[in-house]
């Protein structure tokens, strides 16, 4: 039986495109069981072995109206073992104004860092390193990880060497795009960066390893 996991869409804020590629990456290996912002049973989570939170469009700050009343079923669900993973948007919403599941680290805006390389908001590619090899990945106004001492684990880097994928305990969090889709490189200046869903598999590795800790 595969490990499964809840996966949260709202439209625009956890797009469906973004789902979209979370599943199409992870199917292979994990089933899915898709929940809103909309009220759910007391045992929701009971079958569940990761929670996972996606990008999008919006600010940060819809987490008050999106998921206030979700919020501890999922902090709970999260001291009982479950897993959590936020990609772009998602990894926002673990930071200390909004689920506060990480212990020490700032959850902040990559563009805003001094030595970034990206200076506005809007759909671009970010050269990164992932494991020490180099990538081109989507790349929407995600966040890096702010730490006074360094107490998470970092799987990949921004090219500025800020982190930019990492895991605490059992949260994993990642601010580039790597489940990206095809559909996302349409335009002229991002055709040349599609990764034949390369990307997908570091996504898919990196659950893998985020399911075992």
């Amino acid at each position: 039986m595969k490990p499964r996991i809840a996966l949260f869409l709202h439209q625009p804020k956890c797009s469906v495109q973004s789902g979209n590629g979370i599943m199409k990456a992870l199917s292979p290996k994990y089933d899915f069981k898709i929940f809103t912002r909309h009220e759910l049973e007391d045992d929701f989570f009971d079958d569940v072995d990761m929670v996972c939170f996606p990008g999008g469009i919006g600010d940060s700050d819809s987490y008050d109206y999106l998921l206030t009343h979700h919020a501890p079923s999922i902090r709970n669900f999260i001291s009982r073992g479950g897993k959590y993973l936020g990609i772009c948007m998602g990894a926002y919403w673990a930071g200390h104004h909004y689920f506060g599941i990480l212990k020490d680290i700032q959850v902040v805006q990559y563009i805003k860092r001094r030595r970034s390389e990206i200076k506005r908001s809007f759909p671009t590619i970010a050269p990164v390193f992932w494991e020490n090899r180099f990538y081109n990945m989507y790349f929407y106004d995600g966040p890096t990880f702010v730490a006074e001492k360094k107490n998470f684990k970092t799987v990949s880097t921004y090219y500025s060497g800020e982190p930019m994928a990492i895991m605490q305990k059992r949260i994993g969090l990642i601010g580039c795009h790597p489940e990206s889709l095809r559909s996302w490189f349409r335009k002229p200046y991002m055709q040349q960066h599609w990764h034949e869903f390369e990307h997908h598999d570091l996504l898919l590795q990196f659950v893998d390893d985020l399911m075992e800790r």
